[in-house]
């Protein structure tokens, strides 16, 4: 997201007016100052632009108290470039200072950063990896300290999983609303209401959050207040959770179909029909939406038309929902195996067989894939070559679909826990009890993994006391004057973002 001053200022250099606007801004402005983006993830490339500095001195650009970078204003003062937020930057608001080295006049903008993962650039996982890889507060040495820090009632049991974006939690309930609850708190914010059961899980894209009900429909509402935008009726339950691209929300059917909505006004754009129920969620990656099909089959279908590229089959019904990563795609079947796909042709690369029915979803990370089995156990698979890297067991049934976050992979099980694995070896770190079956998968968001339970309520976990979502008052800025120059950097011109 941009600043809104920045994106004018980026609109106009591209019609090479770049230098006129900058001018002005120096003019105008009786300080240095500086826009850009607001917020990010840890390691995400940002853009910042300073005016007001005197060239050619070099100018110290400073994330907190760090100095990032050394770069030379232009002959109009001005320094448009683009930075890479630190990876251990932690969840909350931080500072970006540029301080000129001779004069030492300065700017300073209040930054946020996220650790969500799935809602900084598009607010769901489109691709269905199931991966934080922003996740910097939770790690292998502190999930073992994971305690509860708050839990949510719902109406009924959650089959939903939540999602996590921007310090709120969406989950719906078999109660037939969809909740939003504080990501720190867990405090109800709202709920709306469904014509029946939620077991859809919500996807948040652009001020909307979108949700599948039992009633045959599909619902869109606002984020900030719960207020319902549209729904559109599919031909049978939709229990597919919804997957938003390009201005698109894709979503499955028990009617046997695939349908692509226009995400802000709810127009059906086509539909694809298979020959079975769907319970699978859609992925979509480089153009095509990927889903599996009660009918044995996954289907690939281009995402703007919903001609079908390619089907393949597998051994039974495939309830399991595809994560598409490197080319390849991923998806459980009812026979109890794991299926990798070429991406491009759906020619099989390989199968592993677990010990009972997969409807869990895969989770890739790390050239690893994950995935959990009615017979209790986790299994970690190589990604290229389908070698079981290890599996560990649970006490009873895996349907909730593994999320890997910072060498650290979380699982639901049908008794009752929550489970933390390391990634790598298997090794249990962590597990802690819910009061019933755990059918939801965990979301890890800043140092919080949430979870929903049969038991009617959303669960928050974090070690010893809640990291929870951004503080909504800035942290006090450095001052610049104590702000400690890297003297090793070497002077850079600016880089136009």
């Amino acid at each position: 997201m941009y600043h809104t001053k920045f994106k004018q200022v980026i609109r106009i250099s591209l019609a090479g007016a770049w230098i006129g606007l900058m001018l002005a801004s120096a003019a105008q402005a009786a300080t240095p100052t500086v826009f850009g983006d607001s917020v990010a993830a840890p390691a995400q490339g940002i853009n910042v632009a300073g005016f007001g500095f005197t060239a050619p001195n070099a100018v110290d650009i400073y994330f907190d108290t760090t100095d990032l970078r050394l770069a030379v204003p232009d002959a109009n003062g001005t320094l448009p470039m683009q930075l890479t937020v630190p990876a251990d930057a932690m969840s909350g608001h931080h500072w970006i200072s540029l301080v000129q080295r001779v004069s030492g006049i300065s700017a300073q903008k209040r930054f946020l950063v996220h650790l969500d993962g799935f809602g900084i650039v598009q607010g769901c996982p489109t691709q269905g990896m199931r991966s934080n890889p922003h996740e910097n507060a939770l790690s292998l040495q502190s999930v073992a300290s994971l305690a509860p820090i708050w839990c949510a009632a719902t109406g009924f049991g959650i089959g939903s999983s939540p999602a996590v974006v921007d310090g709120v939690v969406y989950v719906g309930s078999g109660d037939g609303s969809l909740y939003a609850f504080n990501a720190a708190t867990g405090a109800k914010l709202w709920s709306a209401a469904t014509g029946y059961s939620v077991n859809s899980s919500p996807a948040v894209a652009n001020g909307i959050v979108y949700v599948g009900s039992l009633d045959h429909s599909l619902y869109a509402f606002k984020v900030a207040t719960g207020a319902k935008l549209w729904s559109v009726a599919t031909g049978n339950v939709v229990w597919s959770s919804p997957a938003v691209a390009n201005g698109v929300v894709y979503v499955g059917s028990f009617d046997n179909s695939l349908y692509a909505f226009n995400a802000v006004t709810g127009a059906k754009l086509w539909s694809a029909v298979t020959r079975g129920a769907i319970l699978s969620s859609p992925a979509v990656a480089n153009g095509v939406v990927y889903i599996g099909s009660e009918d044995n089959t996954l289907y690939a279908f281009n995402a703007t038309t919903g001609v079908k590229l390619w089907s393949t089959a597998t051994g039974d019904g495939i309830d399991s929902s595809p994560a598409v990563a490197d080319g390849a795609v991923y998806v459980g079947s009812g026979d109890g195996s794991l299926y990798a796909f070429n991406a491009t042709t759906g020619a099989k690369l390989w199968s592993k067989a677990t010990g009972n029915a997969i409807m869990s979803s895969p989770a890739v990370a790390n050239h690893a894939v994950y995935v959990g089995s009615h017979d209790s156990s986790l299994y970690a698979f190589n990604a290229t070559t389908g070698t079981m890297l290890w599996s560990a067991a649970t006490g009873s049934v895996i349907v909730s679909s593994p999320t890997v976050a910072n060498g650290v992979v979380y699982a639901g099980s049908w008794d009752h826990c929550l489970y933390a694995f390391n990634a790598t070896t298997g090794a249990k770190l962590w597990s802690a009890a819910t009061g019933n079956k755990i059918v939801s998968s965990p979301k890890v968001a800043n140092g919080v993994v949430y979870v929903g339970s049969e038991d009617s309520n959303l669960h928050a976990f974090a070690p010893n006391v809640a990291i929870g979502a951004p503080s909504a008052v800035a942290e006090q800025a450095p001052r610049p004057s104590t702000l400690h120059p890297d003297y090793r950097l070497t002077p850079a011109p600016a880089s136009k973002p």
